[in-house]
């Protein structure tokens, strides 16, 4: 199984079927502590050569950056992929159920959270309806197998 990287260092989950849901000695800082002294000793991850100093430089531009934004950014990362897995429909049977899940996902951020997107609400809204569209014309009978234009 592997491990999961955060800003604390590497945790390796806990197995499944594990029961009591009780959570590993090595999990990370409780809510509202900060990353442990010294360097990272999770040895894998984006690089765990940073210093602490980098570490809470990244914490702090993290959350001074408007959480809209960052949502918005996610929205528009599942769009992007929505729109893979439905141009890969036609080689991939797999894919128009990723395709389907990806943009569920975008639509339980962008019609779920609305008018709190800020700026990004309505040209989120906008592509999630030309989404659904494709997804039903790419689903349709024959939707897959035609050619491409």
């Amino acid at each position: 199984m592997s491990s999961i990287w955060t800003p604390y260092g590497e945790h390796e989950p806990p197995e499944a079927g594990a029961g009591s849901g009780a959570v590993a000695p090595d999990r990370g800082p409780a809510p509202g502590e900060g990353p442990p002294a010294g360097p990272s000793s999770g040895g894998a991850g984006p690089d765990p050569g940073f210093t602490d100093e980098q570490i809470q430089e990244m914490l702090r531009r993290l959350i001074e950056m408007p959480v809209a934004d960052i949502v918005a950014d996610h929205a528009a990362r599942l769009h992007e992929v929505a729109v893979l897995h439905l141009g890969a429909a036609r080689e991939r049977p797999g894919s128009l159920g990723a395709a389907a899940l990806a943009i569920d996902a975008m639509a339980a951020l962008v019609d779920g959270l609305g008018d709190r997107l800020g700026a990004a609400a309505a040209p989120l809204g906008e592509a999630l309806a030309q989404l659904r569209l494709a997804y039903v014309e790419v689903s349709s009978p024959g939707g897959a197998d035609q050619p491409a234009s």
